[in-house]
C-alpha cells in the first residue's frame, strides 16, 4: 500500500520552541516508529526537544502534568513549549482497550483545554499491531510526525494569541 506523501510544512516561531515527547513503552516498536516521525518534523523545523518514555498511554497525560507542576518547584527549569503524546493502544479480548483509549485521548484534551498547553496527541487505537506499524511508519501514514505538526502549529496558535509566557530559563 502505497501513501501520498504530504508537502513539508514550515513553521514560523519568534523563538525556537522546545517540546516535551512523551511516549507509551508498552509497544516499544510502534512507539519508535512514532517518534521517528515526530523527531523528523522536530529537526526540520529546527526545534529542541527531550524525550520521556511512561509504561503505558495512560500515564501520558500525568507525564505531561508533571512537566508542567515541575516549574512550581523549580523556576529556573526550560519550558516546554509544546508536548506530544506518543503511544499505542490495541484491541484486545475485553473492553480495556477502549477504557485506555477513551481516558488518555479524554485527559490529553483536559489538560489541553485547562492549562492552555499545545498538544499534539500521536496516540494510536488500532485493531491489530499490523495496523498500528502502517500507521506509525515515518514513510507511510506518520501519525508520529501529524502529531509533532499539530503541536508545532498549536505552538503558533498560542503566540498568535500571545497566550505564550516569557521565557523563564537564562542558558539552555
Amino acid at each position: 500500500m502505497t501513501y501520498e506523501k504530504r508537502m513539508p510544512i514550515s513553521f514560523k516561531f519568534d523563538q525556537k520552541p522546545h517540546v516535551l515527547i512523551v511516549q507509551s513503552s508498552y509497544y516499544d516498536d510502534v512507539s519508535d516508529l512514532l517518534q521517528q516521525g515526530a523527531l523528523k518534523v522536530l529537526n526540520e523545523a529546527e526545534v529542541t526537544h527531550e524525550v520521556i518514555d511512561v509504561p503505558g498511554t495512560l500515564e501520558i497525560p500525568a507525564a505531561i502534568i508533571y512537566a508542567v507542576k515541575s516549574l512550581d518547584f523549580d523556576p529556573v527549569r526550560r519550558r516546554f513549549d509544546g508536548h506530544i503524546a506518543l503511544g499505542c493502544v490495541l484491541k484486545g479480548e475485553t473492553d480495556h482497550d477502549k477504557i485506555v483509549a477513551y481516558e488518555s485521548a479524554r485527559a490529553l484534551q483536559e489538560i489541553a483545554l485547562r492549562y492552555a498547553l499545545a498538544v499534539g496527541n500521536g496516540i494510536l487505537t488500532c485493531n491489530t499491531r499490523e495496523q498500528a506499524l502502517q500507521r506509525a511508519q515515518p514513510d507511510g501514514l506518520d501519525r508520529g510526525g501529524a502529531a509533532a505538526e499539530a503541536c508545532l502549529r498549536m505552538i503558533e496558535l498560542k503566540h498568535l494569541f500571545r497566550l505564550s509566557p516569557k521565557r523563564r530559563w537564562t542558558a539552555p
